[in-house]
């Protein structure tokens, strides 16, 4: 009966556990622990709308939407740097600082995946991305322009 116990203790823990690890939307960090996320952030990070936010504070960040023109137009974030990931991507970022964060984005978060890769085999060395694209972004309440 104990074992029988204790087994269901166990089962209610790991279930209570994982359930809290899948929580779809978790408010993004901010003040100290805001800056220790940015300083693990690894090259390449998949951030959620709230955290891709908070990332655009970062000192010299440069938008890229590498998403086609026809989409940049119908709506894009404040200040974004169009750059076509399915265009000619290298000649779009050629002029662009190898050194400065950048804040990629696209629609669904498929080709900002490639750009990230891209911009790292061209150099590039402080880039993330926006998981679920700017889909995701709107989703959340998100502001975007035209034009």
């Amino acid at each position: 009966m104990r074992a029988r116990r204790i087994a269901s203790v166990t089962v209610a823990a790991l279930v209570a556990l994982t359930g809290a690890a899948c929580t779809a939307s978790e408010p993004a960090p901010s003040g100290p622990a805001a800056a220790s996320a940015e300083a693990s952030r690894a090259y390449g990070a998949t951030l959620n709308a709230a955290e891709f936010a908070a990332s655009l504070d970062t000192p010299g960040v440069v938008v890229l939407d590498v998403r086609t023109p026809a989409e940049y137009a119908a709506g894009h974030l404040e200040g974004a740097v169009p750059a076509d990931i399915n265009g000619d991507f290298d000649a779009a970022v050629a002029g662009l600082d190898r050194g400065a964060p950048y804040a990629v984005y696209c629609r669904s978060g498929n080709r900002s995946a490639a750009a990230i890769e891209a911009m790292r085999q061209l150099g590039f060395v402080d880039a993330w991305h926006l998981g679920g694209g700017i889909g995701a972004w709107q989703a959340a309440g998100k502001e975007v322009v035209t034009g």
